[in-house]
């Protein structure tokens, strides 16, 4: 199978289309061509085109920082260029910032998932471009989970923020550059957009079969398999549970000081839940939740990638863990991705629902068709928008 041709690759192919341009660029270190070389460096190479800023999302241009942490602005040492950071004093690119910007450039690899915050960065981008008549140019990369799987429910416009700016289904199945046509279509954006789309694409590709180097587009996605559990895995977030995160295994290690790995394990063995398996274990946290403590839970196992519901069974995580001590375990307090008053469970979710009938008892089993039924009816809202066979 020949290797699939980044939108990167294709833009540089035929830079013409930015010849003359002043441009400005969103990225962090995902953003390369297939030898590592950085999207800035091609760019500042290019003899008719002129780069002057680069602008960083969550986790910086270096993706150096934890979830949450705020970044400032800086100067890139390799190109002496000035970096504005996208997660900090704001989300949104200023007038100040884009000044003698004429041409926008998104180049930053998603993991699939409704949660992650890279797509409303770009979603921030298009509306500053629209507002300010600046060129956006999204340059396409794939879904590293596919582009025909859809899982989980749409997010209710009630519950809108950073981590869910627009009703998608928690596993949306698409490309950075469909949903920014989505976007610019639903939102009714004024905006000079244009999609360099990948040459070679397929939306039934797993990542490997691309040929396109994986980069951690943050600190705790290390690798593909940890985005094909990211979409059930982030609900950990929202809890006093650690998700994994000061361990080597991000969302595949979760649990609790209090928790008993082997009923964990073994309830959730009994819950039917495709295409994961779960080895009860412990394990110690260096930073973030429980840190320095021994916390028992469970390491969860991926043993068939097409079988993997993970918003449906990182759900039923929660409910299993919930059940061992109702009084240790707890819902996380806002604020939570600038989020200062609804709690981090219901806008991870996109709804309050999840979160009441865990608490009321219902089982979790009982809302799987509900979850399926909105990921189909989604289907066929982002059917206009699709561009890859």
């Amino acid at each position: 199978m020949k290797r699939v041709r980044s939108g990167l690759e294709e833009l540089l192919a035929r830079p013409s289309r930015i010849a003359g341009s002043r441009v400005g660029l969103i990225a962090n270190p995902t953003a390369v061509t297939p030898d590592l070389t950085h999207a800035a460096l091609h760019l500042k190479q290019l003899k008719s085109t002129k780069l002057v800023a680069l602008f960083g999302p969550e986790h910086g241009v270096f993706a150096n920082a934890q979830d949450l942490e705020e970044v400032g602005d800086l100067k890139d040492r390799r190109t002496g260029l000035p970096v504005f950071s996208l997660y900090g004093e704001t989300r949104v690119p200023s007038a100040r910032m884009l000044k003698g910007v004429d041409t926008l450039i998104f180049d930053v690899q998603d993991v699939g998932s409704r949660y992650y915050t890279f797509i409303y960065t770009m979603l921030h981008a298009m509306q500053a471009c629209a507002a300010l008549g600046v060129r956006l140019i999204v340059l396409d990369r794939p879904n590293p989970i596919g582009g025909l799987c859809v899982q989980g429910n749409v997010l209710d416009p009630g519950y809108l923020s950073f981590v869910g700016m627009h009703p998608l289904a928690v596993r949306h199945g698409m490309t950075v550059g469909e949903l920014a046509l989505m976007f610019a279509s639903e939102l009714e954006l004024s905006i000079n957009l244009e999609v360099v789309a990948m040459k070679g694409y397929q939306r039934a590709m797993d990542f490997e079969d691309t040929g396109l180097p994986w980069v951690l587009p943050s600190p705790n996605m290390p690798t593909v398999d940890t985005a094909y559990i990211y979409p059930g895995g982030c609900l950990i977030e929202g809890t006093n549970l650690s998700e994994g995160r000061g361990t080597t295994r991000p969302f595949h290690l979760l649990g609790a000081p209090w928790l008993d790995p082997w009923k964990l394990a073994s309830d959730l063995g009994k819950a039917d839940l495709g295409g994961l398996a779960f080895r009860p274990c412990y394990f110690t946290p260096t930073f973030q939740k429980h840190a320095g403590v021994v916390c028992g839970g469970v390491e969860v196992h991926i043993t068939d990638r097409r079988k993997i519901d993970a918003f449906y069974a990182y759900l039923v995580i929660i409910e299993k863990a919930r059940a061992q001590d109702r009084k240790k375990f707890a819902w996380r307090d806002p604020p939570y991705e600038y989020e200062f008053i609804k709690p981090p469970i219901d806008i991870l979710c996109g709804t309050s629902a999840i979160r009441e009938a865990i608490e009321a008892g219902r089982p979790m089993r009982r809302f799987k068709e509900r979850f399926e039924s909105e990921a189909r009816a989604f289907e066929v809202v982002r059917k206009p928008y699709l561009m890859y066979a």
